[in-house]
């Protein structure tokens, strides 16, 4: 196998936001990274300094861009922008979803519950497929035979990872495998997923509430027929 037909795009998840509010901040902008998100973003930075990265690029939310930063800046790259990796659009952003008086508790929202599967709520899980395998074979592209970073959001990073794993895009989001800094790693021999892995190198940074009952990753990955 020619190492020149192997290329690696890192799908990185955005560190932990200042959000004191408790609302869902989905594509608002405003929203920046904790001291604990920039720990986060400068943990997987050294993570990653020794690998052959040479494209990093990221959403245009601030969270994202505040975290691809110090990836971009250890291999003395510039940080690229890509629209297509932001956050799914969701009716509920600006709500909160704290008990009793959380959006869900209120009946006028009730019409947007009726389909999980699309979902009725947000934007379709085929769009953010489309999109989102749009922008790694842009990422896969700028980096031909070495790694690229791209910083995006938990659900499109986990619908995309679901499609290419064959998966069903409909799914419990508690039973996402997508901590905050994880990276969702896929291989690629030329144009082709040959295999999806998945890392989580601040885990112990994540606070525990939030970790939804990970354990601690290391260069697990599953493989496709070639």
């Amino acid at each position: 196998m020619n190492s020149e037909d192997i290329t690696v795009v890192h799908l990185m998840r955005h560190g932990e936001v200042h959000n004191p509010e408790g609302v869902l901040y989905g594509r608002r902008p405003g929203y920046h990274l904790s001291e604990l998100g920039r720990t986060m973003a400068d943990r997987v930075a050294e993570h990653l300094a020794g690998r052959d990265i040479t494209h990093v690029v990221a959403s245009p939310l601030e969270r994202a861009q505040e975290t691809a930063a110090p990836v971009a800046k250890a291999h003395g790259l510039d940080l690229a922008t890509d629209e297509r990796l932001i956050e799914a659009a969701n009716v509920f952003e600006g709500k909160t979803f704290g008990v009793g008086d959380g959006a869900l508790k209120k009946p006028g929202n009730w019409k947007y519950l009726t389909n999980p599967f699309r979902p009725s709520w947000g934007e379709p899980y085929l769009e953010q497929v489309v999109r989102m395998m749009g922008a790694l074979g842009a990422a896969r592209d700028a980096a031909r035979g070495h790694e690229a970073v791209a910083v995006s959001h938990q659900l499109p990073i986990w619908i995309v990872r679901s499609f290419a794993e064959r998966r069903r895009l409909w799914h419990d989001p508690r039973k996402r495998q997508c901590t905050l800094a994880s990276l969702t790693s896929f291989t690629f021999r030329g144009d082709k997923i040959i295999s999806v892995g998945y890392s989580e190198p601040a885990l112990d940074l994540v606070p525990a509430h939030l970790r939804a009952g990970a354990k601690p990753q290391a260069g697990k990955s599953k493989a496709f027929g070639a």
